[in-house]
Protein backbone atom coordinates (compact mmCIF):
# COMPACT_ATOMS: atom_id res chain seq x y z
CA UNK A 1 0.00 0.00 0.00
CA UNK A 2 0.96 3.56 -1.08
CA UNK A 3 1.14 6.81 1.32
CA UNK A 4 -2.65 7.43 0.60
CA UNK A 5 -3.69 10.86 -0.58
CA UNK A 6 -0.12 12.54 -0.53
CA UNK A 7 0.99 14.03 -4.18
CA UNK A 8 3.50 12.32 -6.04
CA UNK A 9 6.48 15.05 -5.30
CA UNK A 10 5.36 15.14 -1.51
CA UNK A 11 5.23 11.64 -1.10
CA UNK A 12 8.65 11.30 -2.90
CA UNK A 13 10.25 13.39 -0.09
CA UNK A 14 8.51 11.66 2.84
CA UNK A 15 10.09 8.27 1.35
CA UNK A 16 13.40 9.81 1.05
CA UNK A 17 13.89 10.23 4.67
CA UNK A 18 13.23 6.73 5.33
CA UNK A 19 16.23 4.46 5.34
CA UNK A 20 14.25 1.18 4.83
CA UNK A 21 11.40 1.41 2.31
CA UNK A 22 9.71 -1.79 1.29
CA UNK A 23 6.51 -1.46 0.19
CA UNK A 24 5.26 -5.13 -0.76
CA UNK A 25 7.01 -6.63 2.43
CA UNK A 26 4.81 -6.93 5.69
CA UNK A 27 4.97 -4.78 8.33
CA UNK A 28 6.10 -7.71 10.43
CA UNK A 29 8.76 -9.27 8.40
CA UNK A 30 10.45 -5.64 7.69
CA UNK A 31 10.55 -4.65 11.58
CA UNK A 32 11.97 -7.83 12.52
CA UNK A 33 14.72 -8.17 10.04
CA UNK A 34 15.45 -4.20 10.84
CA UNK A 35 15.43 -4.89 14.31
CA UNK A 36 18.22 -7.81 14.03
CA UNK A 37 20.69 -6.47 11.35
CA UNK A 38 20.61 -3.48 14.23
CA UNK A 39 21.56 -5.90 17.06
CA UNK A 40 23.95 -7.52 14.53
CA UNK A 41 25.57 -4.54 13.89
CA UNK A 42 25.94 -3.34 17.35
CA UNK A 43 27.46 -6.38 18.38
CA UNK A 44 30.39 -6.18 15.60
CA UNK A 45 31.52 -3.09 17.37
CA UNK A 46 34.16 -3.05 19.94
CA UNK A 47 32.05 -1.40 22.42
CA UNK A 48 28.38 -2.57 21.71
CA UNK A 49 25.78 -0.23 22.84
CA UNK A 50 23.06 -1.91 25.23
CA UNK A 51 20.73 0.68 24.92
CA UNK A 52 17.17 0.02 23.93
CA UNK A 53 16.07 0.99 20.03
CA UNK A 54 12.47 1.95 18.15
CA UNK A 55 11.42 0.70 14.90
CA UNK A 56 8.90 2.79 13.27
CA UNK A 57 7.05 1.34 10.47
CA UNK A 58 5.75 4.75 8.73
CA UNK A 59 3.48 2.77 6.46
CA UNK A 60 1.08 1.37 9.20
CA UNK A 61 0.70 4.75 10.09
CA UNK A 62 -0.31 5.82 6.64
CA UNK A 63 -2.07 2.47 6.71
CA UNK A 64 -4.07 3.58 9.81
CA UNK A 65 -4.87 6.95 7.88
CA UNK A 66 -6.34 5.03 5.39
CA UNK A 67 -8.60 3.20 7.56
CA UNK A 68 -9.85 6.03 8.99
CA UNK A 69 -11.01 7.77 5.79
CA UNK A 70 -12.37 4.91 4.90
CA UNK A 71 -14.81 4.16 7.88
CA UNK A 72 -15.42 7.57 8.66
CA UNK A 73 -14.96 9.88 5.24
CA UNK A 74 -17.11 12.83 7.21
CA UNK A 75 -15.21 13.07 10.25
CA UNK A 76 -11.75 14.95 9.91
CA UNK A 77 -9.19 13.54 12.60
CA UNK A 78 -7.02 15.83 14.38
CA UNK A 79 -4.10 13.98 15.60
CA UNK A 80 -3.45 13.96 19.31
CA UNK A 81 0.11 15.37 19.24
CA UNK A 82 0.70 14.50 23.06
CA UNK A 83 -0.08 10.52 21.87
CA UNK A 84 3.73 10.27 19.70
CA UNK A 85 5.27 13.52 18.78
CA UNK A 86 8.00 12.45 16.92
CA UNK A 87 8.75 14.89 13.64
CA UNK A 88 9.03 12.11 11.30
CA UNK A 89 5.32 10.88 12.43
CA UNK A 90 3.79 14.76 12.56
CA UNK A 91 5.53 15.25 8.70
CA UNK A 92 3.80 12.16 7.20
CA UNK A 93 0.05 13.09 9.36
CA UNK A 94 0.39 16.73 8.13
CA UNK A 95 1.37 15.40 4.39
CA UNK A 96 -1.40 13.10 4.65
CA UNK A 97 -3.91 16.22 5.11
CA UNK A 98 -4.51 14.88 9.32
CA UNK A 99 -4.96 18.03 11.52
CA UNK A 100 -3.62 18.35 14.56
CA UNK A 101 -5.19 18.23 18.40
CA UNK A 102 -2.38 20.21 20.50
CA UNK A 103 -2.72 21.42 24.06
CA UNK A 104 0.12 23.76 24.89
CA UNK A 105 2.05 26.16 23.11
CA UNK A 106 4.99 24.11 22.08
CA UNK A 107 3.19 21.08 20.29
CA UNK A 108 1.32 24.37 18.44
CA UNK A 109 4.49 25.77 17.36
CA UNK A 110 5.61 21.94 16.64
CA UNK A 111 3.49 21.13 13.92
CA UNK A 112 2.65 24.36 12.63
CA UNK A 113 4.99 25.02 10.68
CA UNK A 114 4.42 21.53 9.05
CA UNK A 115 0.91 22.48 8.34
CA UNK A 116 1.20 26.07 7.72
CA UNK A 117 -2.61 26.75 8.43
CA UNK A 118 -3.50 27.40 12.07
CA UNK A 119 -7.15 26.47 10.73
CA UNK A 120 -6.16 22.48 10.71
CA UNK A 121 -5.53 22.86 14.64
CA UNK A 122 -7.45 22.89 17.33
CA UNK A 123 -6.21 23.42 20.75
CA UNK A 124 -8.18 20.62 22.95
CA UNK A 125 -6.81 21.61 26.45
CA UNK A 126 -9.76 23.04 28.68
CA UNK A 127 -7.28 25.00 31.20
CA UNK A 128 -4.78 27.18 29.31
CA UNK A 129 -1.42 29.31 30.51
CA UNK A 130 -3.03 32.49 29.63
CA UNK A 131 0.31 33.08 27.88
CA UNK A 132 -0.43 30.01 26.03
CA UNK A 133 -3.54 31.40 24.86
CA UNK A 134 -1.96 34.81 23.75
CA UNK A 135 0.53 32.69 21.56
CA UNK A 136 -2.38 30.93 19.89
CA UNK A 137 -3.97 34.66 19.42
CA UNK A 138 -0.98 35.36 17.63
CA UNK A 139 -0.22 32.49 15.44
CA UNK A 140 -3.74 32.26 14.09
CA UNK A 141 -4.81 29.29 16.56
CA UNK A 142 -9.36 30.16 17.41
CA UNK A 143 -9.98 27.08 17.94
CA UNK A 144 -10.18 25.72 22.05
CA UNK A 145 -12.26 23.91 24.62
CA UNK A 146 -13.87 25.67 27.50
CA UNK A 147 -15.51 23.99 30.31
CA UNK A 148 -15.30 26.88 33.10
CA UNK A 149 -16.57 30.47 34.06
CA UNK A 150 -12.91 31.25 34.85
CA UNK A 151 -11.90 29.90 31.20
CA UNK A 152 -14.00 31.83 29.76
CA UNK A 153 -12.51 35.15 30.93
CA UNK A 154 -9.31 34.28 30.31
CA UNK A 155 -9.94 33.66 27.07
CA UNK A 156 -12.02 36.55 26.95
CA UNK A 157 -8.82 38.50 27.85
CA UNK A 158 -6.20 36.89 26.13
CA UNK A 159 -8.14 36.06 22.64
CA UNK A 160 -11.63 37.44 22.48
CA UNK A 161 -11.90 36.48 18.51
CA UNK A 162 -11.31 32.65 19.77
CA UNK A 163 -13.71 30.03 18.54
CA UNK A 164 -14.74 27.72 21.44
CA UNK A 165 -16.17 24.49 21.63
CA UNK A 166 -18.01 23.45 24.73
CA UNK A 167 -16.00 20.16 26.50
CA UNK A 168 -19.43 18.49 27.96
CA UNK A 169 -18.71 15.43 30.53
CA UNK A 170 -19.39 11.67 29.00
CA UNK A 171 -20.04 8.44 30.61
CA UNK A 172 -16.20 7.13 30.25
CA UNK A 173 -17.10 4.06 32.43
CA UNK A 174 -15.71 1.87 29.65
CA UNK A 175 -12.23 3.43 28.44
CA UNK A 176 -8.97 2.88 30.06
CA UNK A 177 -7.69 6.40 30.55
CA UNK A 178 -10.45 7.92 32.06
CA UNK A 179 -10.95 12.04 31.52
CA UNK A 180 -14.37 12.78 32.69
CA UNK A 181 -12.88 12.92 36.46
CA UNK A 182 -10.66 16.13 35.47
CA UNK A 183 -12.62 17.55 32.24
CA UNK A 184 -16.37 18.03 30.82
CA UNK A 185 -19.30 20.11 31.82
CA UNK A 186 -22.05 18.33 33.20
CA UNK A 187 -25.24 19.35 31.73
CA UNK A 188 -26.63 21.24 34.85
CA UNK A 189 -23.43 24.12 34.01
CA UNK A 190 -24.17 24.31 30.52
CA UNK A 191 -26.95 27.68 30.84
CA UNK A 192 -24.30 29.42 32.82
CA UNK A 193 -21.27 29.01 30.72
CA UNK A 194 -23.37 29.55 27.98
CA UNK A 195 -24.88 32.65 29.11
CA UNK A 196 -21.55 33.87 30.08
CA UNK A 197 -20.32 33.35 26.60
CA UNK A 198 -22.94 35.00 25.36
CA UNK A 199 -22.80 38.09 27.99
CA UNK A 200 -19.05 38.61 27.60
CA UNK A 201 -19.45 38.72 23.51
CA UNK A 202 -17.29 35.40 22.99
CA UNK A 203 -18.28 33.36 20.18
CA UNK A 204 -18.57 29.36 20.88
CA UNK A 205 -19.44 27.48 17.85
CA UNK A 206 -19.80 23.98 18.99
CA UNK A 207 -19.60 20.80 21.45
CA UNK A 208 -16.35 18.82 22.48
CA UNK A 209 -16.54 15.63 24.09
CA UNK A 210 -14.00 12.48 24.74
CA UNK A 211 -15.25 9.20 25.92
CA UNK A 212 -12.09 8.27 27.43
CA UNK A 213 -8.38 6.68 25.96
CA UNK A 214 -8.99 3.37 24.94
CA UNK A 215 -12.53 3.14 24.78
CA UNK A 216 -13.89 -0.72 24.86
CA UNK A 217 -17.53 0.33 24.49
CA UNK A 218 -18.83 1.71 20.86
CA UNK A 219 -22.03 2.78 22.70
CA UNK A 220 -20.39 4.77 24.40
CA UNK A 221 -19.73 7.66 21.45
CA UNK A 222 -23.81 6.97 20.69
CA UNK A 223 -24.02 8.10 24.19
CA UNK A 224 -22.02 11.47 23.95
CA UNK A 225 -23.52 12.34 20.34
CA UNK A 226 -27.35 11.98 21.80
CA UNK A 227 -25.81 14.30 24.53
CA UNK A 228 -23.97 16.84 22.50
CA UNK A 229 -27.26 17.09 20.54
CA UNK A 230 -28.90 18.18 23.61
CA UNK A 231 -25.94 20.99 24.63
CA UNK A 232 -26.16 22.25 20.93
CA UNK A 233 -29.76 23.15 21.50
CA UNK A 234 -29.16 24.39 24.51
CA UNK A 235 -25.77 26.95 22.80
CA UNK A 236 -28.49 27.73 20.26
CA UNK A 237 -31.02 28.70 23.02
CA UNK A 238 -28.60 31.44 24.08
CA UNK A 239 -28.02 32.79 20.61
CA UNK A 240 -24.75 31.06 19.91
CA UNK A 241 -24.48 29.39 15.62
CA UNK A 242 -23.32 25.67 16.49
CA UNK A 243 -21.28 24.15 13.55
CA UNK A 244 -19.18 21.86 15.00
CA UNK A 245 -19.00 18.79 16.79
CA UNK A 246 -15.63 17.35 18.01
CA UNK A 247 -15.97 13.59 19.02
CA UNK A 248 -12.67 13.51 20.89
CA UNK A 249 -10.50 10.22 20.77
CA UNK A 250 -9.89 6.80 22.27
CA UNK A 251 -10.45 4.85 19.32
CA UNK A 252 -8.88 1.08 19.38
CA UNK A 253 -7.56 -0.47 16.29
CA UNK A 254 -9.65 -3.66 17.41
CA UNK A 255 -12.90 -2.11 17.95
CA UNK A 256 -12.46 0.48 15.18
CA UNK A 257 -14.84 -0.91 12.35
CA UNK A 258 -17.56 -1.35 14.65
CA UNK A 259 -17.33 1.96 16.75
CA UNK A 260 -17.38 3.91 13.29
CA UNK A 261 -20.38 2.02 12.10
CA UNK A 262 -22.02 2.74 15.41
CA UNK A 263 -20.74 6.53 14.94
CA UNK A 264 -22.25 7.22 11.40
CA UNK A 265 -25.12 6.01 12.76
CA UNK A 266 -25.24 8.27 15.69
CA UNK A 267 -24.56 11.24 13.51
CA UNK A 268 -27.62 10.93 11.24
CA UNK A 269 -30.06 9.96 13.81
CA UNK A 270 -29.01 12.85 15.90
CA UNK A 271 -28.82 14.75 12.70
CA UNK A 272 -25.27 16.11 12.91
CA UNK A 273 -24.83 15.36 8.84
CA UNK A 274 -24.33 19.09 7.86
CA UNK A 275 -22.23 19.64 11.29
CA UNK A 276 -18.87 20.23 10.35
CA UNK A 277 -16.83 16.97 12.17
CA UNK A 278 -13.52 16.46 14.09
CA UNK A 279 -11.86 13.80 15.87
CA UNK A 280 -8.46 13.37 18.24
CA UNK A 281 -7.14 9.98 17.45
CA UNK A 282 -3.85 9.50 18.89
CA UNK A 283 -3.39 5.52 19.55
CA UNK A 284 -5.14 4.48 16.39
CA UNK A 285 -2.48 6.29 14.42
CA UNK A 286 0.66 5.24 15.96
CA UNK A 287 0.52 2.54 18.22
CA UNK A 288 0.89 -0.29 15.94
CA UNK A 289 3.66 1.37 14.45
CA UNK A 290 6.24 1.12 16.65
CA UNK A 291 8.29 -1.61 17.80
CA UNK A 292 10.87 -1.81 20.87
CA UNK A 293 13.68 -3.41 21.65
CA UNK A 294 15.77 -3.82 24.49
CA UNK A 295 18.79 -5.33 26.18
CA UNK A 296 19.02 -8.08 29.03
CA UNK A 297 21.30 -6.06 31.29
CA UNK A 298 21.29 -8.36 34.41
CA UNK A 299 19.74 -11.59 35.05
CA UNK A 300 18.93 -13.31 38.82
CA UNK A 301 18.13 -16.76 39.09
CA UNK A 302 16.12 -18.47 41.53
CA UNK A 303 16.61 -22.00 40.21
CA UNK A 304 19.71 -23.99 39.64
CA UNK A 305 18.65 -25.06 36.37
CA UNK A 306 18.10 -21.22 35.07
CA UNK A 307 13.92 -22.30 35.00
CA UNK A 308 12.93 -18.99 37.04
CA UNK A 309 14.99 -16.12 37.69
CA UNK A 310 14.39 -12.01 36.94
CA UNK A 311 15.60 -9.71 34.41
CA UNK A 312 16.59 -6.34 34.05
CA UNK A 313 16.43 -4.98 30.95
CA UNK A 314 17.86 -1.55 29.07
CA UNK A 315 14.32 0.60 29.28
CA UNK A 316 11.62 0.19 32.16
CA UNK A 317 8.72 1.93 33.38
CA UNK A 318 10.05 5.26 33.79
CA UNK A 319 11.43 5.24 30.03
CA UNK A 320 10.06 4.17 26.64
CA UNK A 321 8.06 1.25 28.29
CA UNK A 322 5.94 4.49 30.59
CA UNK A 323 2.88 3.45 28.90
CA UNK A 324 2.42 0.86 31.47
CA UNK A 325 1.59 3.75 34.27
CA UNK A 326 0.84 6.48 32.24
CA UNK A 327 -1.62 4.40 29.76
CA UNK A 328 -2.29 1.57 32.11
CA UNK A 329 -1.03 -0.58 28.60
CA UNK A 330 -0.12 -4.34 29.26
CA UNK A 331 2.71 -5.51 26.99
CA UNK A 332 4.55 -8.45 26.39
CA UNK A 333 8.24 -9.31 26.05
CA UNK A 334 9.41 -11.69 22.90
CA UNK A 335 12.72 -13.03 22.65
CA UNK A 336 14.25 -11.55 19.52
CA UNK A 337 17.78 -13.06 19.81
CA UNK A 338 19.16 -15.55 22.68
CA UNK A 339 21.97 -17.69 23.52
CA UNK A 340 20.47 -19.60 25.91
CA UNK A 341 19.29 -23.52 25.90
CA UNK A 342 16.78 -24.28 23.76
CA UNK A 343 16.01 -27.35 25.90
CA UNK A 344 14.94 -25.17 29.06
CA UNK A 345 12.08 -23.08 29.55
CA UNK A 346 11.88 -19.90 31.65
CA UNK A 347 9.66 -18.19 33.70
CA UNK A 348 10.76 -15.02 34.47
CA UNK A 349 9.57 -11.43 36.04
CA UNK A 350 10.70 -8.35 34.11
CA UNK A 351 12.22 -5.35 35.73
CA UNK A 352 13.66 -1.86 34.30
CA UNK A 353 17.35 -0.39 35.27
CA UNK A 354 16.14 1.80 38.09
CA UNK A 355 16.74 1.46 41.18
CA UNK A 356 12.70 1.93 42.01
CA UNK A 357 10.81 -0.90 43.06
CA UNK A 358 8.14 0.21 40.89
CA UNK A 359 10.33 0.08 38.01
CA UNK A 360 8.31 -3.58 37.42
CA UNK A 361 7.55 -4.50 33.96
CA UNK A 362 6.30 -7.51 33.91
CA UNK A 363 5.35 -10.19 36.75
CA UNK A 364 5.11 -13.75 35.33
CA UNK A 365 6.37 -13.71 31.65
CA UNK A 366 6.91 -17.42 30.18
CA UNK A 367 9.88 -17.82 27.39
CA UNK A 368 10.39 -20.78 25.28
CA UNK A 369 13.63 -21.00 26.55
CA UNK A 370 16.70 -19.82 28.81
CA UNK A 371 17.18 -15.61 28.60
CA UNK A 372 20.97 -14.52 29.25
CA UNK A 373 22.45 -11.63 30.03
CA UNK A 374 22.95 -10.30 26.60
CA UNK A 375 20.02 -11.94 24.63
CA UNK A 376 17.42 -9.09 22.99
CA UNK A 377 13.76 -8.93 24.34
CA UNK A 378 11.24 -6.96 21.89
CA UNK A 379 7.84 -5.24 22.87
CA UNK A 380 4.99 -4.44 20.11
CA UNK A 381 2.14 -1.58 19.78
CA UNK A 382 4.30 0.63 22.00
CA UNK A 383 3.93 3.66 19.40
CA UNK A 384 1.54 5.41 22.01
CA UNK A 385 2.60 7.10 25.26
CA UNK A 386 5.79 5.45 25.12
CA UNK A 387 8.04 8.07 24.02
CA UNK A 388 6.19 10.89 24.55
CA UNK A 389 5.93 9.95 28.12
CA UNK A 390 9.24 9.12 28.85
CA UNK A 391 11.34 10.40 31.47
CA UNK A 392 15.86 10.61 32.51
CA UNK A 393 14.93 9.12 36.22
CA UNK A 394 17.82 8.10 37.65
CA UNK A 395 19.88 9.36 34.86
CA UNK A 396 19.42 7.22 32.33
CA UNK A 397 19.04 8.53 28.97
CA UNK A 398 15.69 9.55 27.70
CA UNK A 399 16.50 9.79 24.09
CA UNK A 400 16.17 6.41 21.81
CA UNK A 401 17.30 5.48 18.42
CA UNK A 402 14.38 5.15 16.28
CA UNK A 403 15.49 3.68 13.16
CA UNK A 404 12.16 4.43 10.43
CA UNK A 405 10.79 1.59 8.11
CA UNK A 406 8.46 1.58 5.92
CA UNK A 407 6.30 -1.45 4.98
CA UNK A 408 3.49 -1.82 2.37
CA UNK A 409 1.72 -4.77 3.55
CA UNK A 410 -0.81 -5.11 6.52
Amino acid sequence: MSCPTVAPLARASLLSRIGNVQEHVTSHDLVHKTMRMIVASRAKESHPSEDSFFVGDLGVVAHQVRSWRDNLPSVQPHYAVKCNSEPQVLRLLAGLDVSFDCASKHEISEVLPLIRDPRRIVYANTVKHPSYIRYAAEVGVKRMTFDSVDELHKIKENHPDAELLLRIVTDDSASLCRLSCKFGAPPDMWPDLLKTARDIGLNVIGVAFHVGSGCTNSESYRDAIRDARLAFAEAEAYGHTMRVLDIGGGFETETFVDTAKHIRSAISEFHFENTELIAEPGRFFVSKAFTLATCVLGRRLTKSDASEGMLYLSDGVYGNLNLIIFDHQVVQPTLLEAGGSSDTTMTASVWGPTCDGLDRINQVVEFPRTVNVGDWLYFENVGAYSLSASTSFNGFNRGCEIHYVYSGVH
